[in-house]
């Protein structure tokens, strides 16, 4: 926040007052403790959290003079960042907005800084249109600068000369002496700072492609000459402790580094393929924030049938899922959700994604003879209350799990299959007795992501189509008349639902952005939650196939993940194609 006279102070705080902020006695407690603790008045009431950031900056710029604007939220157009560096937008502290009519809207933390603005004016040798913004939102914005790649082909080149001079024998050299490190380095900076979940660097026959893949989808960010492969393999092998001499067979590995102020895990993951050596990266970020269940997106029956059975005191709680489906962060906001200091929670992951204050994380090791099996058994010898298994990929690990839940212990754990009714079948043909499953499975979830539509987007209306598609799909949940609006939308757990008659439905459509490629932005999960009750459990004893079980489930009241997706859809979260496209596979 810009400095302050004495003044400005004085009606800051009347305006607080005015506003109905602040009360008088609130002021005159914070005053009193200000003069005696000598801290500056206005930290003490963010401290305390009777104002916060947004609040006191916007009462500023009302004060100032300066129109505010709140960035928290804001996506700006890469061309717009690229008007000023952004070491010049960090050491200022300010953040370009947009252009408008030959000026250049920024907005600064100190926009009374008539110096700072007359610099910038002159730097980009164009008028600006000053907003004032708080510190948080101005980071928020710095933090969408994309990374420059032209590094990574200037390193490119530069190996690509020494590798006509180098044999080669002498990689180990070249790694050593040439910008390879840098190139890595770029190409991950990139990668974290769009929010990708992988990196892929393919060798082709004569060029190296290097694709992220952010939201689940995977794009290619640049063709490298193919003199870097070995090098840059190389480079990365190094730093996950991997052979470098091998060639032939996989290799995994891993590393962490620090990256954009984050803590970044890295797995690697070194395969031989026709035209060279493929790596895949997954990145891991360690800084990231657990959600709880309703960030995630559960909502209505499902949320109310997870509640249900993570309070049982025994059983198993189960998520199903293709591989990178967020199983995994549906575990961690379980164990958030139930998280408490009268339990002893014991997790056995590979690997750990995310450390959570309160539980004892246990990462697997093959290498040591560490799996999931081995830990399992170790982890019973340590009175734990809750116990969550990564993954059940065996026999072994499903029969010791069903072991622990008969034992008085709730147990959470992933499987993979298609739908939450696949996963009974699956466990059979791990040879589970159907009486043990049916007495000890208390709930299951079946998942799926699809990519958020980001903030600027259009509305339309659906065509014959896709109304025909939304009332086969969903017309039975939605409410019949506008009385039933409020009870069939609480039950469901989405706000203002459409009647179930209608002839068209309002549906959004991404606005494609280079802030947001393709119009989307982040993800969301589409879940089926499956609460075992005695009907599913005579099936399950009878061995009934996933379909006769999904559809005792149906009828027991279960929204299916096409039919939450299509919820989603029509509350403007998604697109009708995005929930097509993750729910092909599913009923």
């Amino acid at each position: 926040m810009a400095l302050l006279t004495a003044d400005m102070q004085d009606k800051l705080l009347e305006l607080l007052k005015e506003e109905g902020l602040v009360s008088s006695t609130t002021l005159t407690s914070a005053l009193e403790e200000s003069k005696q603790t000598k801290q500056p008045l206005f930290a003490l009431l963010s401290d305390k959290h009777i104002i916060d950031d947004e609040m006191l900056t916007h009462a500023t710029a009302q004060i100032s003079g300066v129109p505010y604007v709140n960035l928290i939220n804001s996506l700006i157009d890469q061309k717009v960042l690229e008007l000023i560096p952004e070491d010049v937008a960090e050491r200022f502290m300010v953040a370009p907005l947009a252009e408008v009519q030959n000026r250049l809207a920024v907005a600064m933390v100190d926009a009374s800084n008539v110096q700072a603005v007359d610099y910038l004016s002159s730097r980009i040798n164009r008028p600006l249109k000053v907003f004032m913004a708080s510190e948080a939102g101005i980071r928020h914005v710095l933090d969408q600068y994309k990374t420059d790649l032209s590094s990574v082909d200037v390193a490119a080149e530069a190996s690509k000369e020494e590798a006509e001079k180098e044999e080669a024998s002498s990689i180990k050299t070249i790694v050593q002496d040439s910008p390879i490190s840098r190139a890595l380095s770029t190409i991950l900076e990139y990668a974290v700072k769009s929010r990708a979940s992988d990196i892929h660097i393919e060798p082709l026959e004569s060029a190296l492609k290097i694709r992220c893949r952010v939201d689940g989808i995977l794009r290619e960010v640049m063709q490298l000459p193919k003199t870097i492969e070995p090098a840059l393999v190389s480079r990365i092998k190094i730093l996950s402790n991997l052979k470098i001499d091998e060639h032939r067979v996989p290799q995994d590995g891993q590393f962490a580094v620090k990256i954009a102020n984050k803590e970044v895990d890295l797995r690697i993951a070194v395969s031989p393929v026709v035209w060279g050596e493929q790596v895949i990266i997954r990145v891991l970020d360690k800084s990231g924030t657990i959600m709880n269940l309703e960030q995630m997106g559960y909502a209505g029956r499902g949320l109310r049938a997870i509640r249900k059975g993570i309070h049982q005191p025994n059983g198993m709680i189960l998520t199903s899922g293709p591989t990178g489906s967020g199983k995994s962060t549906s575990l961690y906001a379980l164990i958030q959700e139930i998280k408490d200091d009268t339990v002893n929670i014991v997790t056995l992951e590979d690997p750990v994604e995310y450390k959570i204050s309160g539980v004892n994380q246990i990462q697997v090791n093959t290498d040591v003879g560490l799996n999931f099996a081995t830990g399992l058994r170790s982890i019973l010898r340590q009175d734990p209350d809750i116990v969550m298994v990564g993954e059940i990929r065996d026999e072994e690990t499903a029969g010791l799990a069903i072991q622990a839940s008969l034992t008085g212990h709730l147990v959470f754990s992933t499987l993979h299959t298609n739908s939450a009714a696949g996963v009974l079948p699956r466990l059979l043909d791990m040879k589970i007795e159907p009486f043990l499953i049916a007495s000890t499975v208390n709930t299951i979830i079946g998942q799926r992501l699809v990519r958020r539509v980001a903030a600027k987007r259009d509305t339309y209306q659906s065509t014959p189509i896709e109304t025909q598609n939304i009332l086969a799909t969903v017309g039975h949940l939605l409410p019949k008349s506008p009385a039933e609006v409020a009870q069939i939308s609480q039950d469901l757990g989405y706000k203002d639902l459409p009647l179930a008659g209608q002839n068209a439905y309002t549906l959004v459509k991404g606005k494609d952005t280079p802030a947001t490629p393709r119009g989307y932005s982040g993800r969301a999960g589409l879940y089926e939650v499956m609460d075992v009750s005695e009907n599913i459990q005579k099936l399950i004893v009878n061995r009934a196939t996933s379909s006769e079980i999904q559809k005792q489930a149906v009828a027991e009241g279960m929204i299916t993940m096409r039919q939450d997706g299509y919820l989603k859809a029509l509350q403007g979260l998604t697109t009708l194609e995005e929930v097509n496209r993750v729910t092909a596979d599913t009923v």
